[in-house]
């Protein structure tokens, strides 16, 4: 299992992440933001709101979306 330790905007949908194992990684999210809770996140103000929970080690945004560090570490690709 793998946890995010810092998240940076990157773009307008983008991420940077660094990740408990030192990997520092991008990740574009514009294709990824579908159903009720995502599909919000396509209002880039909205988006922008991204930011580390340090409670779950991963990405949260302003309307309680969140993405398994898992995942996003499987669809990223190296910095």
């Amino acid at each position: 299992m793998h946890w995010i330790t810092q998240v940076q905007l990157d773009g307008d949908f983008g991420l940077r992440l660094r990740f408990q194992d030192g990997a520092e990684r991008r990740v574009n999210l514009q294709n990824r933001l579908e159903g009720p809770v995502f599909a919000p996140l396509k209002d880039p103000r909205l988006f922008r709101t991204a930011r580390l929970n340090l409670d779950i080690d991963t990405v949260v945004w302003d309307n309680g979306a969140d993405m398994s560090p898992d995942f996003l570490r499987e669809i990223s690709t190296p910095a």
